[in-house]
């Protein structure tokens, strides 16, 4: 818990009551690997600061073949935040890479809790841009960098993330084929 408020505080401050109160809404949740945390098509419910694991964001094509967007763990929130804030169907799937555990927020308990907390607002939307302008930095560098460049950029700035994700969906992350990504590391190694 105290991982979860210290990273609340990067976007502003909270009495001990008030973290109390969040406190009281918390729910520790174990999910397994492959197990969805959002799908497509339905209404998420929670968002979730990972407490342990790696999950990652998806799309499929038409033909069914899955893409990953980008990878989440430890110390980050995870969930739909536009969906979850707007209670409209998600448009992406979040999923569980490894065994992971999440401190949960479900989405009436945030509404309640917002009477409470005059601050709360402010704070969601600063995460949601926190989160929004993030996720646009690392597409807008990804589109400038050729595939060895890409690699090398995740690693510089995800150190021991590679370790932990199956080397087909950091290929498909990277935007290559595991063959190319093979050869690439294979390159660098």
């Amino acid at each position: 818990m105290k991982e979860l408020f210290n990273y609340i505080r990067k976007f502003g401050t909270l009495s001990d009551k008030e973290e109390e109160l969040i406190a009281g809404g918390v729910k520790e949740v174990n999910i397994s690997r492959g197990e969805p945390f959002v799908e497509a098509g339905k209404i998420s419910q929670k968002i979730a600061f990972v407490k342990e694991g790696v999950f990652r964001s998806l799309y499929y094509n038409k033909q069914g073949d899955d893409f990953t967007r980008y990878f989440i763990y430890e110390g980050r929130f995870i969930g739909d935040f536009q969906g979850f804030a707007d209670q409209v169907p998600s448009n992406e799937y979040i999923e569980a890479i490894t065994d992971g555990v999440l401190l949960t927020l479900d989405f009436d308990f945030l509404k309640s809790i917002e009477k409470e907390i005059i601050i709360w607002p402010v704070l969601i939307a600063k995460l949601h841009a926190f989160v929004a302008e993030n996720k646009l930095k690392v597409v807008s560098t990804m589109l400038n960098l050729d595939a060895k460049s890409r690699y090398l950029h995740f690693l510089s700035h995800y150190p021991g993330l590679a370790n932990r994700v199956p080397q087909a969906m950091l290929a498909s992350y990277l935007g290559i084929t595991p063959s190319s990504f093979s050869r690439i590391r294979k390159n660098i190694l």
